[in-house]
């Protein structure tokens, strides 16, 4: 099987990805801070901010393809840790598009939604970047600095992201099961909407700009959606007490990152291309 280097195996996105395309790719997955296990998968504990450490991971893999999911994409990190978090955003992704245009190979980055500021939903790609937060601010950095040093790197926006649990790291939804189970009130925004998909689709996705997709590329599903009529549908899947979820306001939280009110994505491009989300109730009742 033709090898692919994964950056961010341990993330959940990255451990989604290596379930599913395993059978297809000889993967080496990179992490930095949380080691496991992958069966099927080798897994190397690479710092990529060491730029001569990742062009010998270059020299002795000789990948096929990369498809780079590692980042701080904590945005209230990011915002308290900004230059931190620049150089494994930024920085860190230049140097692997650079690296990938001299061995002339595929590469694929996962950017974001927060990209934008939330005010003129619903966004295609070609609409004019705006962020409000240093998480979205250092994702057009890389999105920029990528296509300059490699004009055909897929950069992947992709939108809030849920599913099952990787060993090291969960997706939104895990705390949101975890305190209805407990009896305890979760609060969700009424006034925060996105087009989220599965783990599962997001990895679609991607396999597909990797064999599709020069430039950039919406990944979002095809529903809008608030935290808040989210968070009511996975209670009624999962069967757990409605009661405890409570309406609030993004103003009702204070938190370092600004958070901007709508970023749906129009991802009508990626759905010509053969990227088919399910619905919402269909994604949740598959990983219940």
């Amino acid at each position: 099987m033709p090898k692919l280097l994964l950056t961010g195996a341990s993330g959940f996105l990255g451990w989604n990805f290596c379930q599913l395309a395993k059978s297809e790719w000889d993967i080496y997955g990179t992490y930095f801070s949380h080691p496991g296990s992958i069966p099927g998968v080798t897994l190397l504990k690479v710092d990529l901010t060491d730029f001569q450490e990742v062009k010998r991971l270059f020299q002795e893999i000789q990948p096929a393809a990369v498809i780079h999911t590692a980042a701080q994409s904590n945005a209230n990190t990011c915002q308290t840790h900004p230059q931190e978090s620049y150089l494994i955003n930024v920085t860190a992704s230049c140097n692997l598009a650079g690296l990938c245009a001299d061995y002339a190979i595929p590469c694929v980055f996962t950017s974001t939604d927060l990209v934008f500021d939330g005010l003129n939903p619903p966004y295609r790609e070609t609409a004019p970047v705006s962020p409000i937060c240093y998480y979205g601010e250092h994702k057009v950095m890389a999105e920029v600095g990528m296509l300059e040093r490699y004009p055909q790197t897929a950069i992947c926006r992709m939108p809030l992201m849920f599913g099952l649990a990787a060993p090291t790291a969960n997706s939104f939804i895990q705390p949101f099961i975890t305190t209805l189970t407990e009896g305890k009130q979760l609060n969700l925004f009424t006034d925060e909407f996105r087009t989220p998909v599965s783990g599962a689709t997001a990895v679609q996705g991607l396999l597909l700009a990797l064999e599709k997709v020069q430039g950039i590329i919406n990944l979002g599903g095809k529903e809008r959606i608030s935290r808040y009529d989210f968070g009511y549908l996975l209670a009624e899947i999962w069967q757990l007490p409605t009661t405890r979820i409570k309406a609030c306001l993004q103003t009702d939280l204070n938190m370092p990152a600004p958070r901007p009110p709508d970023v749906s994505l129009d991802s009508s491009i990626a759905y010509e291309l053969g990227y088919t989300p399910l619905s919402l109730r269909e994604e949740l009742e598959r990983i219940y």
